[in-house]
């Protein structure tokens, strides 16, 4: 990313988008009573919605984003919530220089295939990789309209690597506001 991709969250986030999105994301709480509490990752958290989740389900929670005026929104929510996360201002076009491994790692709506197959090298033993994306799609879904910031098929199961996959799913869902999405769902564990 660069100062201009940082400048565009930080305005977004400033002028209150994403203020109602507060619900984590369907695919993490479909699986939070299956991956044992531990340490976990939000990789691209904004404003926090997945990482506050995990800490009130038990995790010590790193999240990381671009957005100061996200993770501002983030450390504000935590703080209301009485909660602990270690937020960290980062550009993950730059290498993520990380200092433990992870029970669990989060890649939600944040499209950088180079990095989630690095962060599947960073998962503690039997630990979960759980990635949702945008998947490229002719249908009429919310997301971006540039196909470069959606995977294609097969993108996700590429990027696992050599981790065991344990559900993949690429079609179209009801985002949880009720919206029409197309997204590649990927949850894959560390044996």
């Amino acid at each position: 990313m660069s100062g201009k991709d940082r400048a565009k969250w930080n305005k977004r986030y400033r002028d209150g988008e994403y203020a109602q999105r507060t619900r984590p994301s369907a695919l993490l709480e479909s699986w939070i009573g299956r991956i044992p509490p531990g340490r976990a990752l939000d990789v691209a958290c904004g404003a926090g919605r997945n990482a506050l989740y995990l800490a009130a389900h038990g995790f010590e929670v790193d999240a990381v984003d671009i957005s100061g005026e996200g993770l501002n929104r983030a450390r504000a929510s935590a703080q209301q919530s009485g909660l602990d996360v270690n937020w960290m201002e980062r550009d993950l076009d730059e290498p993520l220089l990380l200092e433990h491994s992870y029970q669990l790692i989060l890649v939600i709506r944040y499209v950088n295939l180079p990095l989630i197959r690095k962060l599947a090298a960073s998962l503690a033993p039997g630990g979960y990789l759980v990635c949702e994306q945008h998947l490229v799609t002719d249908a009429d879904v919310i997301g971006p309209a540039n196909p470069s910031f959606r995977v294609k098929p097969g993108d996700l199961q590429l990027a696992a690597g050599g981790l065991r996959i344990h559900q993949l799913e690429e079609s179209l869902v009801e985002d949880p506001d009720g919206r029409m999405a197309a997204l590649a769902r990927l949850v894959a564990k560390n044996s």
